[in-house]
């Protein structure tokens, strides 16, 4: 239906890395491969927190419910940009577009949500030993990643229902290889001048705001690190909260450039290949980390590996494969 410029469409065309057509065919395998190794390694440290009994404290279960929300995350978003890479005619319904869009920037906002909520957590176990298992029990835990994940889709459908209640004209093109706020809300007129300051706002309450009460926690946490008196004790001390530090830099460090950088400062190619970043870097990263630079989880993890191997021999001797 047409009404003057304004144009309502049952689907949008993806631009994705038309500026790469020769690169096009080994962005397939590259996109896969990362799919597959976030699928394997996410898997992996939820299934070894699951099965592993020592691993059923408050740290663990947050670190579960962040490789549960990664996975989400890239499941919305990376199946059809493989499709898409394959084909020429690059297209998507409204509704898988409004989906990416609800799906990414909202499982996103959860992961900042989580981040700050394991900050807290270290927190309580570093400044408030004493009071941990009290201030940190079953209840709360679940509590407090039932609350991200609630504030985290509040947010996404608000923006959602906002962006595409705009007046979408001209071209029906997207210049992105998914559909995300910014490249969608490019393609909206009229007064939007409103709506783009809502956009930002709430999209500065879910990193600046999350990222500020982690760095409050953080100063505390240094603070209480600096009155150990013994240098190994503050390594030690210290080495529980590295693994979340490394993940907190490099989520907020993407999620910044894709969602705070002004408009006028940014490019779509600039904005394509951060997303790539953000898309497929830190959901490969976060596991890896935590299973490199945690001693626990590395040693669950060679202990799931090590078992489904005896498991699968057995099989094969037993003659069932």
């Amino acid at each position: 239906m047409n009404r003057g410029n304004e144009s309502t469409v049952p689907e949008f065309f993806l631009l994705g890395f038309s500026n790469l057509k020769k690169l096009q065919l080994l962005l397939f395998p590259i996109f896969f491969l990362a799919y597959i190794v976030i699928l394997i390694s996410n898997i992996s440290i939820m299934t070894a927190i699951t099965v592993t009994w020592s691993l059923h404290t408050p740290m663990y279960f947050f670190l579960f419910a962040l490789s549960f929300s990664e996975l989400c995350s890239t499941f919305v978003i990376i199946p059809k940009t493989l499709v898409n890479l394959l084909v020429e005619k690059k297209t998507i319904s409204v509704i898988g577009c409004a989906t990416q869009m609800f799906g990414g920037f909202g499982f996103g906002a959860i992961n900042c949500f989580l981040l700050t909520v394991m900050a807290y957590d270290r927190y309580v176990a570093i400044c408030h030993p004493l009071q941990y298992s009290a201030m940190m029990n079953r209840k709360v835990c679940i509590q407090l990643v039932t609350i991200s994940c609630v504030t985290g889709f509040l947010i996404s459908l608000t923006i959602n229902s906002l962006v595409f209640s705009l007046p979408l004209c001209g071209p029906r093109t997207i210049g992105h290889f998914f559909c995300d706020v910014k490249p969608v809300l490019r393609l909206a007129c009229g007064a939007i001048y409103l709506a783009e300051i809502v956009v930002v706002s709430l999209c500065a309450f879910v990193i600046v705001g999350t990222f500020t009460v982690i760095i409050i926690s953080y100063t505390y946490i240094l603070s209480a690190i600096l009155k150990i008196h013994s240098v190994a004790g503050r390594c030690k001390t210290f080495s529980t909260c590295s693994s979340h530090l490394t993940v907190v830099v490099t989520h907020y460090g993407c999620a910044s450039f894709v969602y705070l950088r002004p408009k006028s400062s940014s490019s779509l190619d600039e904005d394509t290949l951060i997303s790539v970043g953000y898309l497929l870097l830190t959901p490969c990263l976060n596991p890896m980390i935590y299973s490199l630079r945690n001693k626990e989880v590395k040693f669950a993890l060679k202990k799931l590996v090590l078992n489904s191997l005896c498991f699968f021999l057995k099989k094969v001797k037993g003659g069932h494969l």
